[in-house]
């Protein structure tokens, strides 16, 4: 900084607050003073800055699946949050592991991070939910939300969002249904099965005949989904998540079953541009890019102040009504 500053004539105050953004410097001189750190080669110490003002400046995430779209996208609106408030931004991905899960927990907490962001893994140890309370670090969940923790939560209105899509097919006329929900330790998953069975009820319709295919494994609920075609033949296929739509839409293709014509067809989270399908696919689409930016709002709160009661958000999904669960002609 001391050479920096040498160079252009200017105090060390002047080089710090261009280096920070801490005060407003004459556009000329802020110039001068970049060219001259690139001439000189100087780099800030992060660790030192760390030190001095007892914080790292930045906020890590964990997230269950980051190639899934929804997830992806809850990562840009971190991202993008994190960075407007000049955080930089430490990601990590389990893959639905709770070693992994733990380990990457660990190491972004070793790593003085100000904050985390975590979507749990289906089996998340409840030491990594103590070790969190333990460290007192402020944390955010994101996407899964659990009603017993003591930890800032964004979800969606999953279970809303369920029942208004199976009440709009059940008006439609459809009374068989196979619902490929996966697996209910997820508590997205668990809220839209509840959805759904809100909906048979409430449509005078059998929970025993609900339809409802449930399981840890992604393999044997395909193979669930495929008897279930085969053998009861429902005339509406709702998937729960991006992978099971996948999944589910491979049997039915394999099964030469079409939609709508032979069934009608809706999933939860969906694809990139669902819109350019054949049919094109109803979709119940999360508003992920706010929930990633409402985690961040969330955690800049409890950075500032630690002793407020813990918040939890639920943003409303939107159903994307198109070609795949329209009813058609007989």
């Amino acid at each position: 900084v001391v050479a920096v500053a040498r160079k252009n004539e200017v105090s060390i105050s002047t080089v710090s607050h261009v280096l920070n953004g801490t005060r407003h410097v004459e556009p000329a001189t802020r110039e001068r003073v970049l060219a001259a750190i690139a001439t000189t080669g100087y780099r800030q110490d992060a660790l030192a800055r760390a030190m001095r003002r007892a914080s790292s400046e930045s906020i890590g995430i964990v997230v269950s699946d980051a190639g899934e779209p929804a997830f992806a996208d809850m990562v840009h609106g971190v991202e993008r949050a994190a960075t407007e408030r000049g955080l930089t931004l430490l990601l990590a991905n389990s893959a639905e592991s709770a070693d992994r899960e733990y380990t990457a927990v660990r190491t972004l907490l070793d790593r003085r991070i100000d904050g985390l962001i975590l979507a749990r893994a289906a089996d998340s140890s409840p030491v990594l939910m103590e070790l969190l309370e333990a460290e007192k670090a402020p944390t955010v969940l994101l996407d899964r939300v659990f009603a017993d923790l003591p930890f800032d939560q964004v979800g969606a209105d999953n279970r809303d969002s369920m029942r208004r899509l199976a009440t709009g097919l059940i008006e439609a006329g459809h009374r068989r249904f196979a619902v490929v929900a996966g697996d209910l330790r997820v508590p997205t998953l668990r809220e839209r099965a509840d959805g759904f069975l809100d909906a048979i009820r409430l449509g005078g319709l059998s929970p025993d005949e609900s339809g409802l295919i449930t399981g840890e494994d992604g393999r044997a609920v395909g193979d669930v989904f495929r008897a279930a075609m085969i053998e009861h033949g429902p005339t509406a296929v709702i998937a729960a998540s991006t992978p099971l739509a996948a999944r589910t839409l491979r049997v039915l293709a394999e099964l030469r079953i079409a939609t709508p014509r032979d069934v009608a067809f809706a999933t939860f989270d969906g694809f990139p541009h669902s819109d350019l399908f054949s049919p094109t696919i109803t979709t119940v689409r999360q508003p992920a890019f706010d929930m990633g930016v409402a985690a961040v709002e969330l955690l800049s709160d409890r950075m500032a102040d630690r002793t407020g009661s813990p918040r939890t958000v639920r943003l409303r999904q939107s159903i994307e009504h198109r070609e795949s669960s329209e009813r058609p002609e007989r």
